[in-house]
């Protein structure tokens, strides 16, 4: 990957720092839709990109692939599903809980480009998703 220019390098992070505040902004006033249910969390990615490909990784220990919604539309990843509480711990007192549970959705804005994704797979409880640049 070429290094970027001081500008556009700049400009990348200030977009990110506001993706940034808006995703806590948010979880901590859970803004909701009108008249629908809405996700109640954000999962955390990694992306990383190669010479020939654009990786990203979503943390979601515990939940089956198969329960994952993935769609591509516009340049926006959208990774969305419900994270449940394993039943044999319903009914158990709960001394902490730092893992999120319920709705989750998170939309991945792709850097300019056009990509040709892959299959998804899940690692390590992450969802690593594999984008092969094109052209």
């Amino acid at each position: 990957m070429a290094p970027k220019d001081p500008e556009s390098w700049m400009w990348e992070r200030a977009r990110s720092m506001v993706d940034r505040a808006d995703r806590l902004q948010r979880n901590f006033f859970h803004i909701a839709p009108p008249g629908g249910k809405r996700a109640s969390w954000e999962p955390p990615v990694d992306i990383f990109e190669t010479a020939t490909e654009l990786w990203i990784l979503v943390a979601l220990p515990g939940v089956p692939l198969e329960t994952v919604q993935i769609s591509v539309t516009d340049g926006v990843v959208q990774v969305s599903g419900q994270r449940a509480l394993p039943k044999a711990f319903r009914r158990a007192s709960v001394h902490r809980l730092e893992i999120p549970y319920g709705l989750f959705e998170r939309l991945i804005q792709l850097p300019q480009g056009r990509f040709e994704p892959g299959e998804p797979r899940m690692v390590d409880g992450c969802v690593v998703l594999q984008f092969k640049k094109v052209g």
